[in-house]
């Protein structure tokens, strides 16, 4: 019989007939087919789980398997040992003092052999403080925690930091950080994003109720060394600065993440470059409770006698949080110099303060020839602030007379949203700011009244389209550098609350 056109598309209306007729019926149809397929899937992988055949046993297995490793990590030096060569333990209960020493001695030994490399597996290695050595690659496999152990007794006293006087909170020595060197040469800390966790807590509180008789440690601190990279790995809740080179040359700081909370963690900066020279911060993500990044260079007449200033420094690229404090700070402590820094492509959110410069009389020393390009503020409630009347001293016997010169600042591509007050720089009759210059600057503000853009003892220049109205301190260019209007010299301004 032959089927003729007519007759298929007779066949296909009928189809499509029953099928709108009989949806309910179709409906309930699916289902009880559906459930009684789920029900025999469930009685096959009941069969399956015990003897390990059948489809339902390979489900189970597919359930019940490890895993995948973590990555393996890459050699880096010509010889790499595992912490579990040395008799580590990852379980967060156990001490791994003994086991970071002998891992360190031995790639000591290997020094004019290219150094070694320390793999960190992953676990919870609990550690009191341990010192690293040159030409070592200290390396946190994903899921690695190095923890610093709590009990104060662990951490050994150091001698005071020669240019700040003494311990920067206590008189007397200073606690020693978790991982700590001096007058080493090529050090490497990184990692597939593994951690070093301070545990700070306990120290925090014993802070806050001064209990403590020295200042607190860093969490790491590496002095008068060289050619130093610190990258992909994550610093979280240090007792007090998590990462403190002092008086180093040639620093790296690249894709680090630093944590801890922003309130109830006190001085617990990100990264505190201190009279060092040749060092790069670039991709990091930093959120703690006080100054994100802070530039330091020594404290008051202990700072200048010491006179190593911090120079040649170039922070990108970085997302910063600070409610108590800053996303990016030079000073207080400042009395060896601060010069040549760039700060660019930086977006600072929900902080208290945004770009800030502090120092003091008695500081000495200088800042200058420091440039801010591409900021971003969110949320901040003094954007850029220079302040200069720091007055937190290392003790009485600081010089009187030795005042800070501030001189060339630039703020270029300034922009944000939610900003109280978007300038306060305030230099002084002994501590003028000269030399300052804003330039593309469009900043939200959150406050509406007089004096958002505050000045006084300043001298520089506004440069084409700045929002808000700039002081009249500075002097007033076009976009083509043509004098517009000369500056007024105004010293005293409403201020609207302590930033």
């Amino acid at each position: 019989m032959v089927e003729t056109a007519g007759g298929r598309l007779h066949q296909r209306r009928g189809v499509a007939a029953f099928v709108a007729a009989n949806k309910t019926l179709l409906a309930a149809a699916w289902v009880v087919g559906f459930t009684l397929v789920f029900l025999w899937q469930s009685a096959s992988i009941s069969r399956g789980g015990a003897g390990g055949g059948g489809s339902g046993g390979v489900f189970l297995r597919l359930l019940s398997a490890p895993l995948p490793p973590s990555r393996p990590a890459p050699r880096l030096r010509p010889t790499a040992y595992n912490l579990t060569d040395f008799g580590g333990v990852g379980d967060g209960r156990a001490l791994n003092t003994e086991a970071f020493e002998r891992a360190v001695e031995a790639i000591a030994a290997l020094a004019d052999r290219g150094g070694g490399q320390l793999n960190v597996p992953p676990g919870r290695w609990l550690t009191a403080p341990f010192n690293l050595t040159s030409h070592m690659t200290l390396f946190l496999a994903e899921g690695a925690e190095i923890l610093g152990i709590p009990d104060e007794k662990y951490w050994p006293l150091m001698p005071a930091l020669p240019s700040y006087g003494y311990g920067r909170e206590r008189k007397g020595p200073r606690f020693g950080s978790l991982i700590h060197g001096q007058n080493l040469k090529d050090v490497v800390i990184t990692g597939h994003n593994g951690s070093i966790n301070g545990q700070g807590e306990v120290w925090w509180m014993k802070h806050r109720r001064r209990m403590l008789n020295n200042t607190r440690p860093p969490l790491v601190q590496l002095m008068w060394s060289k050619d130093i990279v610190v990258a992909n790995i994550t610093l979280r809740n240090s007792p007090f600065w998590h990462f403190h080179p002092y008086d180093c040359t040639n620093v790296t700081v690249s894709n680090v993440t630093i944590l801890s909370p922003v309130s109830g963690a006190p001085n617990t900066d990100g990264i505190d470059p201190d009279s060092c020279q040749d060092v790069l911060i670039e991709n990091c993500y930093i959120s703690v409770g006080d100054d994100a990044i802070a530039v330091k260079s020594g404290w008051d007449q202990y700072g200048i006698a010491y006179g190593r200033p911090s120079s040649n420094i170039l922070i990108r690229d970085v997302t910063a949080r600070s409610l108590v404090s800053a996303g990016i700070s030079i000073g207080s402590e400042m009395s060896g110099g601060v010069a040549n820094v760039t700060v660019e492509n930086v977006r600072i959110w929900e902080s208290r303060r945004g770009v800030r410069i502090k120092t003091a009389t008695g500081r000495g020393g200088y800042i200058r020839n420091i440039s801010y390009h591409n900021i971003t503020f969110d949320n901040v409630r003094a954007g850029i602030v220079i302040k200069v009347d720091y007055n937190e001293h290392a003790d009485d016997g600081y010089d009187r007379t030795a005042f800070p010169d501030i001189m060339s600042i630039s703020f270029k591509g300034i922009h944000g949203r939610g900003v109280r007050v978007p300038v306060r720089a305030h230099g002084s009759d002994v501590i003028p700011i000269k030399d300052i210059s804003f330039q593309d600057m469009s900043v939200g503000i959150s406050y509406k009244k007089k004096h958002i853009f505050q000045c006084s003892y300043v001298k520089g220049r506004i440069i084409g389209s700045v929002f808000p109205k700039p002081c009249e301190n500075l002097d007033l260019y076009n976009e083509q550098g043509q004098l517009v209007k000369r500056a007024v010299s105004l010293n005293s301004t409403e201020l609207d609350y302590d930033i």
